[in-house]
């Protein structure tokens, strides 16, 4: 398996890379697991992202950076197994805030077999992100992966200065990390129509956004020159609620046909799953 994941992996990089440029805008409904993953790719997706708090959650740990990444990369391998379609991995902040130590990390999630990844700034100095940014682009290119390095900044989700300030804080981050080595820059928070055509208008690389209420339509974006459109944790935190309101409802009446209310057919997941 590890020889023939080597041998289509380099197909898989390219394929990803290849979908940041494509007429249509690259949708990717984060997955959190190996059965989330291929359910999305039944669904028709052309990639799959994980969410890093939906990973998080799903493993029993909170989401911010204290996921090992040993059981990352072991997930990252579940998933890549599991799908045949390109895999980017949401790797947070790094799991570490020394830059020497990223590639010690990043190397068993791409020998898993992802061929994306994220690396966020978070709290941390865009100075910081850059530097593990050059650490994650050497540790690909020591492994012989062409990985599409997506580079998160949280000017707009984290608050970080004034209102009037995050536009221009977020091009010049941008500008940062594409020297650094960075392909994409992800921007949760943002939503507004021109601040979003205004960073799209100096930034060269694809820009990414995340799904939230007032986001405009995928059609409205790719106008606005968005490449990219993640769901983040929308699925997960909707799967997660309706999981907790049907155990309460089922704890509290013993009812069992709230349960059977739009499932997906046991015929059709095991369906999913033959090797």
């Amino acid at each position: 398996m590890q020889f023939e994941r080597k041998n289509i992996m380099p197909n898989l990089a390219e394929t990803f890379r290849a979908l940041h440029k494509a007429d249509d805008i690259l949708i990717l409904p984060n997955a959190w697991d190996a059965g989330s993953a291929k359910v999305i790719e039944d669904a028709g997706a052309k990639a799959i992202a994980t969410s890093s708090a939906g990973v998080a959650w799903a493993l029993g740990f909170q989401d911010g950076d204290v996921l090992p990444p040993r059981l990352l990369a072991e997930l990252t391998r579940r998933i890549t197994d599991a799908i045949s379609i390109p895999l980017s991995v949401d790797f947070e902040g790094g799991y570490t805030k020394n830059p020497a130590r990223i590639g010690e990390n990043l190397k068993p999630i791409l020998d898993a077999g992802a061929v994306g990844t994220n690396i966020e700034d978070g709290e941390s100095t865009p100075d910081l992100l850059a530097k593990k940014i050059e650490k994650a682009r050497q540790a690909a290119e020591n492994a012989g992966v062409n990985v599409f390095i997506n580079a998160r900044t949280d000017v707009f989700l984290a608050e970080i200065g004034s209102p009037e300030s995050r536009v221009g804080e977020t091009i010049d981050r941008a500008a940062r990390y594409c020297d650094a080595g960075a392909d994409g820059i992800f921007i949760p928070g943002l939503s507004e129509t021109n601040a979003i055509k205004a960073i799209t208008s100096e930034v060269k690389m694809p820009i990414n956004v995340m799904s939230v209420p007032d986001l405009p339509s995928a059609k409205e974006l790719k106008r606005l020159g968005v490449r990219r459109l993640s769901a983040g944790t929308a699925i997960a935190q909707t799967v997660w609620g309706r999981v907790a309101e049907l155990a309460a409802g089922f704890l509290a009446t013993g009812d069992s046909k709230p349960m059977f209310k739009k499932p997906m057919a046991y015929s059709k997941l095991q369906s999913l799953f033959v090797k």
